[in-house]
């Protein structure tokens, strides 16, 4: 047996939350049902982050519904019974707390590090991340050119391979760093991602454009160019799970 509990948030249009925790007597509801003795999967209706500390240590999954329309339950029952794997990822970050907030991935570096005095710098989940009943190993990961000269596209190509025993979607996620820039660059900039689906054991070559426009930025005098120099080219399963990486050099 397992219990399945349904929490979530109100919000819209002139409701912003200053706090992004559950309402108090859904978190008691959550932890309730876990001093039942049951396993317990928390399902989150919602369509922004919300402060789990208080009880994501103690459930055995969570599931993040957002807002599905008028086939939300026959979605939630194929996840749930293990009909469909989900693949889906993230489109946002998920902060520890609201005293996190402002929190993304593509923050510019500071040289000081990111931790609080108190609190972890580090999110709860980080944009991109999401689990799948099955798992992917990434591989080759390859250039069409290592060297280019500004106005120039290169390709990018990854092997994955499903290396569970379930089918799933994986999705592949580009990000670049620009390594040395005239002005402060952000630590990585998601160019590109594709979802493909792998029967078990199967691998597929994923692949990507690279084109000026991605590489391009605004220098000091407001223009948008490409400046010469070194490019981290970075493929990985979220922001934080960066799997191989590559150097670009752009004369």
């Amino acid at each position: 047996e397992v219990a399945i509990v349904a929490v979530g948030i109100h919000e819209g249009e002139g409701r912003d939350r200053a706090d992004i925790s559950l309402p108090p007597a859904e978190e008691k509801l959550i932890l309730n049902t876990v001093e039942a003795g049951k396993p317990t999967v928390v399902v989150l209706f919602g369509g922004s982050a919300i402060d789990m500390r208080n009880w994501i240590d103690r459930v055995d999954a969570v599931v993040e519904a957002w807002y599905l329309g008028e086939e939300t339950g026959n979605a939630l029952a194929d996840v749930l019974f293990g009909e469909v794997s989900p693949g889906g990822k993230l489109p946002i970050t998920f902060p520890l707390s609201s005293s996190q907030c402002p929190l993304y991935y593509n923050h510019k570096p500071t040289g000081r590090g990111y931790d609080y005095v108190d609190m972890s710098g580090k999110p709860l989940f980080p944009f991109g991340y999401g689990l799948s009943y099955t798992t992917f190993e990434y591989s080759n990961l390859r250039l069409s050119q290592s060297v280019i000269k500004v106005g120039d596209t290169v390709e990018v190509a990854v092997d994955v391979k499903n290396t569970g025993s379930r089918a799933g979607d994986e999705v592949v996620q580009l990000y670049i760093h620009d390594v040395v820039g005239s002005v402060s660059r952000p630590v990585k900039e998601l160019k590109g991602f594709k979802r493909i689906s792998l029967a078990p054991k199967e691998t597929k070559t994923v692949t990507f454009q690279l084109t000026p426009e991605h590489l391009s930025m605004y220098n000091k005098e407001m223009k948008k160019v490409v400046e010469p120099g070194e490019f981290e080219i970075l493929v990985g399963s979220s922001s934080a799970d960066i799997r191989l990486r590559e150097i670009l050099t752009v004369k």
